[in-house]
Formats: structure tokens, sequence, C-alpha cells
């Protein structure tokens, strides 16, 4: 298959790499010079459970640079960007091309539907960790999958077809009619371990050092997840905390996106995963005291970094 990823951060390139392993066109596309230069010139150096090494069999170009129609443009940027970065590789959404958002939060279906029809829109969520060392470098440590369907709820056979390839990469793909459920569990997710790491500097595994992390994490989650129970979402809250346990004891060194950005001076995602829900539970009168005060303070220690 044909694939160029936009954002080819720590988890483009890591899907990238691996998609390449597998036999996969493969461009990365990115506006981060001294990345795409190192891939480039060097390769990805791409560091699993599975071993160290360099793929070199991948393209890496700024969105400018970008040529051809792919069969799949896999979207990893953060979902502020999204517009922003579709709007800079229009130039590649041919009449087939299919678009597919694995990014965290909410709001990413509608803003890819801006450029392609929604009938072409795939939506997803992973749960596979990488961290970005440096440029042309990523690591990944434990294991994770990925969940997919059509935006519109249609089943689609090249639906399917995404999920064998990335399966053939490793990366434990399922297609999948109740994605929703899992985004909004991936939300809860991320609203717990990204936000608490965000404002504590922890790593995930850290937060397993005392009881209050975990419980701290398992509070924001049963929060978010009383949000979607009142939308009509089927999720499942006790999956979702397992998966929290199981990050923090094996996401061994693992800096959330949050606290990257915090650490790096950049703006995070937390508008589009604490923000949107505790804006969409507003009208329900829906109380989230924890995740609402880690709303506010991931905020403050944002505009501290950024300024």
């Amino acid at each position: 298959m044909k694939i160029s990823i936009v954002g080819a951060g720590a988890m483009g390139s890591l899907f990238g790499g691996l998609l390449a392993e597998s036999g996969n066109e493969v461009t990365l596309i990115d506006v981060n010079d001294a990345h795409i230069d190192a891939v480039r010139t060097q390769g990805l150096r791409l560091a699993t459970d599975g071993g160290d090494r360099q793929v070199t069999a991948l393209k890496a170009v700024r969105p400018e640079d970008a040529t051809g129609f792919p069969d799949l443009l896999l979207v990893f940027t953060k979902t502020l960007h999204t517009g922003a970065a579709l709007s800079g590789v229009r130039h590649l959404i041919g009449p087939r091309v299919h678009v597919l958002s694995l990014q965290n939060g909410l709001g990413n279906v509608e803003k890819i539907a801006e450029f392609v029809p929604l009938e072409r829109v795939l939506i997803g969520v992973t749960t596979w960790p990488a961290d970005m060392v440096g440029p042309g470098h990523v690591h990944s440590h434990g294991q994770g999958v990925v969940r997919l369907m059509a935006a519109d709820g249609v089943e689609r056979r090249f639906v399917s077809q995404v999920a064998e390839v990335l399966t053939k990469a490793g990366l434990d793909c399922t297609s999948d009619g109740t994605v929703w459920a899992a985004i909004w569990e991936k939300v809860a997710f991320n609203a717990a371990l990204n936000s608490i790491c965000a404002v504590s500097g922890c790593t995930v595994d850290e937060l397993g050092r005392l009881p209050d992390g975990s419980r701290l994490a398992n509070e924001v989650v049963t929060e978010v997840l009383s949000v979607a129970l009142r939308l009509g979402i089927d999720v499942d809250a006790a999956k979702c905390r397992a998966n929290v346990a199981n990050a923090i004891d094996h996401h061994r060194g693992h800096k959330p996106s949050m606290l990257q950005d915090v650490l790096a001076g950049r703006r995070t995602e937390v508008e589009s995963i604490n923000g949107a829900v505790v804006e969409l539970a507003g009208p329900l009168n829906i109380k989230l005291p924890v995740t609402e005060t880690l709303l506010s303070l991931v905020r403050l220690a944002e505009a501290r970094s950024v300024a």
C-alpha cells in the first residue's frame, strides 16, 4: 500500500518505520527539518521490543515537497494542527485517497471531512507508546493495539485492507464498528495519564510509585466515561482502568505527549482531550472536579512553558 504519514513525530515515525519494514511504500511528511534530514540521510533509527535497527526503506519530506496520490493518508498531528496540516498536503488528496486519523482527542473527523468526503474518512484509536529520542531516532517499549472503522459507520473493504496492512506490520489492528467507544476510552486514558504526567513531571511508570498516581488516574477515567455513557456510548470503564494500570506497570520511561510538550515549550492537546470533555459535560450538568482541575493545571504549565 502507498502510505503518506502527515505528522512524523514519535507516533507517526513508529508507524511509518514498521509499515515500511513490512513492504509498504511509506513517506513521512513533517516540518521538523532536523528529523526529516536525519531520516533522509541515515534512515530512521527505530528501537522497539523487537530490536534496535535502522529503517532506510522510506522517504521523508516537507509537505511542499511531497508528490503523488497515496492510497492512504495517515494523520498523526495534534488535533489543533489538523486543519493546517491537511491544507499543506491538499495536493496529495486525490479522488480515491482515504484519510485515517489515529489522533488523540475529539473533533478530528469534523476537521478531516472539510477536505475529503466522509465516506473516505477512517477513524481509529491506538494504544502504542512512542518517544522521540532525537532527530531520526524513535523508541517504543511495550505493546499496543489499533482499532479502526469508517467514520460514517459503513463497512467497506478498504477498511479491512488497512487493518490487514497494519497487522502485517506488527501493529495488531482490527476493524471494529464500536470504535467510538474505544475513542472515548482512549480520551479517558489520555485525560488521566497525559495530564497527570504533564503537571507532575512523572513518566507513566513513575505514577506507580505512590497509590496517589493510580487513584487520580482512575478518578479521571470515571469522570470522563460518565460523559460518554450519558451520550449513549457503550464504554467499558473496567477495561479502561485495566489499560491505565497496564500502562503504569509496563510503559517504562514513557513521557506522554503532554509532558513532552510542556518540557519543550509547545502547546499541548489538553483542549481536545480534557477541555473537550469538560465542554461536553457542561450542558449535561455533569461535574468533573478532577478532570477540570487537571485541565486548569495543564493550562498553567503550558502558559508558563510556551511563554
